[in-house]
């Protein structure tokens, strides 16, 4: 059997009939689907255990947070295939869940002079404000005179993902025909030759390195007829599926984003509907798209996306975060409130493109990491439950036939009706849409709505390269407006101090302090004791690696540390930058962004791991 190397350890092990990997809308559309046909009416198995005859199917999920509800990501859906599975849903039942009532997409100006706007924008934007009174610009923003049809989320819901996944969870261990174990990382899938036979779990009781210490416990392997991915873009699992088993020839995650977002409850006074949704784009940088959605009890969920095309060397959504809430068309609503949580995650969105193998023998693939997310409409969740709803149908259909988990078997029960159905037709659509962001913003703009109004048949620019074959010196990033050796200077002050340089570098380019009020503006370290507390249990080893420290000595932007969304990692004064766990948020941005190498790999090795966010408004 091919597993990674460690010593020969003696591992309790379990057979289950299916094991499930991450427990999110992927996931959630499975389960929901395959429970409700495991039993009969008169509580006899509809289906009958292969490993515990006279027993029901037997289904385990295993999550790694430690509860089912800490997603993180407010959504906006059209929830076609949500609403499939639940006719007769009243988005009443589901806490911070709303049918959604208005749309608009809105232009916002820079406020404050300090975007880095090409001379196209810097145009464009003179010219809109020289027509004030016709086009109404009002608080330094334009809104569209309509929402484009693909991006429209008509008859469709906005949801916190932390408690719709309560919501599915709650309902699925009730029903006692599935079990579901949160706090319970899963560590690699058991291979042998090119089959999945299952997963391993984390060990228990090691030191940060994974060395084991007094009350050492192996982690236990569970093997299982089919084995279900659904552990995300950053999950572990389907990272080392793609390593070891291999992905299709000429697919590869190239774009990614880094989404984060505030949770602030408004003042009494501003009385926005639930189900209000606004999609921004323009500020703090053209680059960055940003949302704000109204939740019921006068809640709304505020954030930006930072796209792997923004080739600034020293960036974090944090700070950008902070200047988005304030531009004066969502200041005027947010200005006064609270905030009650805070949370980050990475999207895949290279969407087909970065699509895995969908199945293989004993395994299948759901959800964000088998690239079901639509780059053009930006909808993910919806098309995640979707490919799990598909999924098991296609796993109903063989058990019933006694058939085996196969390639072959799952590629035409499973496979086959993904590629039949709206989830496929419109990734294909959207496949190439965001090529032209490879050449400026305002061409990647023009390519989106090409791409949509011409139905997929026409898209502009390239194919995308690696973030880091592009990516901008700080020199020539903030060329014309910091000396090189200014920008040195607040290197090794950076260095000396541990931290990262997008704070000051922002703060000599014109971008405003932040005015902390410890209340809605406070600090990224406050942020990380308020609402979205970090989950770091002792007893697990590190899941952020540095694998060779002469190679991050090397590094000269020391992007894991500029990215990273909560501060865990610093620098250094040598070698590889600090690693602090306790404010590790679990969002991978250091993964997609270590651009040095060691054997073919990233030299930042983002394994699995029990840390993460806890907070289930998120």
């Amino acid at each position: 059997m091919s597993t990674t190397e460690q010593p020969a350890i003696e591992r309790a092990s379990i057979d289950v009939d299916i094991a499930c990997v991450g427990f999110g809308p992927a996931t959630g559309g499975f389960l929901t689907t395959l429970s409700r046909k495991l039993m009969n009416d008169d509580g006899t198995p509809a289906i009958e255990s292969k490993v515990m005859p006279g027993m029901p199917l037997q289904v385990i999920c295993y999550e790694r947070a430690d509860d089912i509800g800490f997603g993180v990501s407010g959504v906006v859906t059209r929830a076609r295939g949500i609403r499939g599975s639940f006719p007769e849903l009243d988005p009443a039942q589901i806490p911070m869940a709303a049918p959604v009532l208005s749309e608009k997409v809105v232009y916002l100006l820079d406020p404050i002079g300090a975007s880095r706007r090409s001379l196209a924008l810097r145009i464009g934007d003179k010219f809109l404000r020289s027509l004030n009174r016709t086009l109404k610009v009002a608080h330094d923003a334009v809104e569209l005179p309509y929402t484009p049809e693909f991006l429209h989320k008509k008859d469709g819901l906005v949801l916190s993902i932390g408690q719709f996944n309560q919501w599915v969870g709650t309902q699925l261990m009730s029903s006692g025909t599935v079990q579901v174990w949160p706090g319970t990382p899963v560590g690699e899938a058991l291979i042998d030759d090119g089959k999945v036979l299952g997963v391993r779990l984390l060990d228990q009781g090691v030191d940060r390195s994974g060395a084991p210490e007094t009350g050492f416990t192996p982690g236990m392997d569970i093997r299982a007829a089919l084995t279900v991915i659904g552990d995300g873009p950053v999950g572990a699992v389907g990272r080392d599926i793609d390593r070891r088993i291999g992905t299709p020839p000429g697919n590869e995650v190239r774009e990614w984003a880094v989404g984060m977002k505030f949770v602030i409850e408004m003042r009494p006074d501003i009385d926005l509907a639930p189900g209000t949704v606004v999609h921004t784009f323009g500020f703090p940088e053209p680059e960055i798209f940003g949302f704000f959605y109204v939740h019921p009890g006068n809640v709304a969920s505020v954030g930006i996306f930072v796209p792997s095309w923004f080739d600034c060397p020293t960036r974090t959504a944090y700070r950008y975060l902070q200047h988005y809430i304030q531009h004066p068309y969502l200041w005027r609503y947010l200005e006064g409130g609270t905030q009650r949580s805070w949370g980050a995650k990475s999207l895949q969105e290279s969407g087909k493109r970065g699509e895995p193998f969908l199945a293989g023998d004993g395994y299948a693939r759901i959800g964000e990491s088998s690239g079901s997310t639509n780059v053009l409409t930006g909808s993910g969740v919806d098309e995640a439950w979707t490919t799990g709803v598909q999924l098991a149908e296609g796993v109903l259909e063989l058990l019933q036939a006694g058939k085996p988990f196969t390639r072959e078997n799952l590629a035409q029960a499973y496979e086959a009706r993904r590629r039949a159905s709206w989830v496929e037709k419109e990734a294909r659509v959207a496949e190439k849409s965001r090529d032209g962001f490879q050449r400026g913003v305002v061409t990647g703009m023009m390519g989106m709505a090409l791409t949509a109004f011409s139905n997929g048949r026409l898209s502009l620019g390239i194919h995308p390269s690696k973030p880091c074959e592009k990516l901008a010196t700080p020199a020539d990033f903030y060329r014309g407006k910091l000396m090189p050796e200014e920008i040195e200077a607040i290197r090794r002050e950076s260095d000396m101090h541990g931290s990262s340089l997008h704070d000051a570098l922002m703060d000599r380019c014109g971008w405003p302090p932040i005015p902390h009020d410890g209340t809605l503006l406070v600090s990224h370290q406050d942020v990380l004791l308020m609402g979205g507390k970090v989950q770091a249990p002792a007893g697990y080893a590190d899941h952020v690696i540095f694998q060779d420290i002469e190679v991050c000595g090397r590094c000269g932007n020391r992007l894991c540390v500029e990215m990273c969304s909560g501060q865990a990692i610093t620098r250094s004064l040598e070698g590889a930058p600090n690693f602090d766990r306790e404010k590790c948020v679990f969002c991978g941005a250091c993964m997609w962004n270590c651009p040095e190498t060691v054997g073919g790999q990233p030299n930042l090795q983002f394994k699995a791991g029990a840390g993460g966010l806890h907070s289930a408004e998120n």
